[in-house]
């Protein structure tokens, strides 16, 4: 397989995963290269349900190498946690995951400050943050002030630790939070860094040494472009860059090292937390979506908010990542629909935009331009091929193709591995 970068191209949540997953069986090394534990990639395989939040979805498949790369925030103690309970499940993790020295760690103060600063938020300006302490973590790195994981190997780890959480209990004290025991911290980081000492290494010279073997790459993003914090709906963005560009310096892989990049969309839209959404549905036709997608947060388990396809921000997703296939998900939940809405445009003010605004206030204001398609009120998830989807289903996927330019490499039509339609990849 090409080396390939695989990212979400709306606000998260849709379907990287299973995508990441069907792909992992033609791939050598899979790499996660931004977020952090805030992502919820669901994968189902055999019947059970997996929700992995740092550790790359090719975990999954046998013998696959997996990364996490230095564009991560790592939070040690759920690492370990979800290490533990996929072992629990008879998966082989050590030996098979590795862990950039250069990643930054996410540490029990960032969740503490995560939620203070939420709190303190006005209303109308909360983000909807997970409160895993991504932006703080991600905060102290831009301001040269992180830990990372090379750091746990450090013989006066314990007393940066300390230091770490004085800091930011100055920090709390002016938020109005209680003060955390530095003490107690240190001593539980102290004994996840001896748990993952092995995994700690230098995973950018393991990458480049894979791509000299002529092992193909695949590179992992989380949340999605609409949630990148240059590209995204900012200030209700993520703290990292999950669009393309991020996979190079997430990784330590050259842009010249990239062969494609194929984008995940889902077949309708949803967001999870505060921000604008154009096309979201607040009555019966939201609620059917909700329903029939399960559209739960995987990391914090609240309900998405559910709209139409909104085509301009499958547009902007194409233009922005470079995407050269479609992995498109979701299409059974639309199977009940006599009528399926596509928001082809935005009207402000009086005036069409084909393009997204970049201040949210603007968009927010956005009304969508719609034009609507028949649906096809048939089950699709038993179907294998694409010649055998209602030729309404396959009008309805052809559209939004059309819509948002690229072409269609995997459709899915449920969530195991066997619901899963290859076209062109």
């Amino acid at each position: 397989m090409p080396n390939t970068v695989l990212v979400g191209a709306q606000w998260g949540d849709e379907g990287k995963g299973k995508i990441i997953d069907v792909l992992t069986a033609q791939a050598d090394l899979v790499i996660r290269f931004q977020g952090g534990s805030n992502a919820g990639h669901t994968v189902i395989v055999g019947g059970r349900k997996h929700v992995l939040h740092l550790i790359p979805s090719g975990i999954l498949h046998d013998g696959k190498i997996c990364l996490i790369g230095n564009g991560v925030v790592i939070d040690p103690l759920e690492l370990l946690d979800e290490m533990r309970l996929l072992e629990s499940q008879g998966y082989v993790v050590r030996g098979r995951l590795f862990v950039s020295d250069r990643g930054h760690a996410v540490m029990s103060y960032h969740r503490a400050l995560d939620a203070a600063q939420e709190q303190a938020r006005a209303e109308g300006r909360k983000i909807g943050t997970t409160g895993r302490g991504i932006g703080p973590g991600y905060a102290d790195k831009i301001n040269r002030a992180g830990l990372r994981l090379g750091d746990f190997l450090a013989p006066d780890f314990a007393a940066r630790v300390r230091a770490h959480v004085e800091a930011a209990n100055r920090e709390l004290a002016a938020l109005h939070a209680p003060a955390l025991d530095a003490d107690a911290i240190a001593d539980r980081y102290v004994t996840a860094a001896a748990a993952l000492k092995p995994l700690i290494v230098d995973t950018v010279a393991m990458v480049h040494a894979a791509d000299r073997a002529g092992k193909s790459l695949l590179l992992e993003g989380a949340q999605g472009t609409m949630l990148d914090i240059d590209f995204g709906t900012y200030p209700f963005v993520t703290s990292s860059n999950p669009t393309a560009g991020g996979a190079c310096i997430g990784s330590g892989l050259s842009p010249r090292r990239v062969d494609r990049v194929v984008g995940v969309i889902k077949a309708y839209t949803t967001r999870v937390g505060a921000g604008p959404f154009p096309t979201e549905c607040m009555g019966e036709d939201g609620d059917l979506l909700r329903a029939r997608g399960g559209e739960f947060g995987a990391t914090t388990g609240r309900p998405r908010r559910c709209g139409w396809f909104d085509a301009v921000v499958g547009r902007y997703a194409r233009e922005v990542n470079g995407v050269d296939f479609w992995a498109m998900t979701k299409l059974d939940v639309l199977d009940t629909l006599p009528g399926i809405k596509i928001c082809v445009a935005y009207e402000h003010a009086g005036r069409r935009l084909d393009t997204l605004p970049a201040d949210v206030a603007v968009l927010d204001a956005c009304r969508p331009v719609y034009e609507e398609m028949p649906g096809w009120c048939c089950e699709t998830s038993h179907l294998t091929r694409f010649e055998d989807l209602p030729t309404n289903a396959r009008a309805y996927v052809a559209r939004l193709v059309e819509l948002c330019g690229g072409r269609l490499g995997i459709l899915s039509v449920g969530p195991g591995r066997e619901n899963t339609l290859r076209l062109a990849l």
